[in-house]
C-alpha cells in the first residue's frame, strides 16, 4: 500500500504541475467531479483509468513511476555506528556490496554459500538501514543517491584499506582489464586542487557506467574497483637524505 500511496501522492503532484484540475480530470474520464474525487482519497484508481489520466498529461505510467522514485528520498551516507555495525558483520558487509551493484537475490545466492534465511535476515537488515527496499517476492530496490558514499576516514574505508590494500596491489596489473598508473610531480596547492576535482569527475563517470551496465545479466559484467589517491608524500626511503 504505501507504494500506491506514493504513486497517487506523485499523481497529484503532476496534475498540479500542468495546471490540471480535477473537474478536467473528470471531463476526461467521462465522470462527476465527485467521482474523481472519491477515486483519489479512497485509492480505488484502476490502471485504465490511471493511463487514461497519464495521456491527459501527455505521460506513459512509466514516466509517473518514474517520477515518483525520483521524488523519494534517498540515502547519501550511513552514520558512523552503521558503518561500525556492517563492518563487524562480514557476511552482511558482502550482501551489502552486492546489492550496491544491483545484484538479485537469486544471484547472491549463486555465487555464494549462503542459506536463503541467512540472506533474507541480512536484507531486512539493509531494508531498516534504509540502504534497500525488500519489495514483494523478495525483490530489492536500491534506496541510495547517485552520489551514496562511505564515509570519509570512516569504518568501511579504513576496513577496506586495512584488510584488502595488500591483496588489491597483489597483481602486476597486465592484464587487459588492469591498469596501474604511478604518477610523481609537484604541484602547487592550486593545481593539487584541481586535480582532485578531475578525480571526482572520472568518479562521477565511473558511477554512471556502472548504473547504464547494471541492466546487463551477471555473466555478463565483472567486478573491479577503482582507486584513486592523491596525498603530499615523499619516498620514505629517501628520508635520510633529507636536510630537513
Amino acid at each position: 500500500m504505501p507504494q500506491i500511496n506514493n504513486l497517487l501522492v506523485t499523481l497529484k503532484k503532476a496534475l498540479k504541475s500542468h495546471g490540471l484540475t480535477y473537474a478536467q480530470v473528470a471531463a476526461h474520464l467521462e465522470l462527476t467531479e465527485a467521482s474523481v474525487k472519491r477515486l483519489f482519497s479512497e485509492q480505488q484508481i484502476s490502471l485504465q483509468r490511471l493511463e487514461q489520466i497519464c495521456q491527459l498529461m501527455q505521460m506513459e505510467i512509466s514516466d509517473l513511476v518514474q517520477l515518483m522514485n525520483d521524488q523519494q528520498p534517498q540515502l547519501q551516507q550511513l552514520t558512523q555506528e552503521q558503518e561500525e555495525e556492517i563492518t563487524r558483520d562480514i557476511t552482511l558487509l558482502l550482501i551489502t556490496v552486492c546489492v550496491l551493484n544491483r545484484w538479485t537475490l537469486e544471484e547472491i545466492l549463486d555465487w555464494y554459500k549462503l542459506s536463503e534465511s541467512e540472506c533474507l535476515q541480512k536484507l531486512i537488515r539493509l531494508d531498516k538501514l534504509n540502504i534497500i527496499e525488500l519489495l514483494p517476492k523478495n525483490k530489492i530496490k536500491l534506496r541510495v543517491a547517485n552520489n551514496f558514499g562511505w564515509r570519509e576516514g570512516g569504518p568501511i574505508q579504513r576496513f577496506f584499506q586495512d584488510k584488502l590494500a595488500q591483496e588489491f596491489f597483489n597483481s602486476r596489473f597486465e592484464g587487459n582489464d588492469e591498469c596501474l598508473l604511478v604518477l610523481n610531480g609537484m604541484l602547487s596547492p592550486a593545481s593539487n586542487l584541481e586535480f582532485q576535482r578531475k578525480l571526482k569527475r572520472f568518479a562521477r563517470e565511473f558511477e554512471e557506467l556502472n548504473q547504464q551496465d547494471s541492466s546487463l545479466p551477471l555473466d555478463k559484467r565483472n567486478g573491479v574497483s577503482v582507486v584513486f589517491a592523491i596525498r603530499n608524500w615523499r619516498y620514505g626511503l629517501f628520508k635520510p637524505l633529507l636536510k630537513k
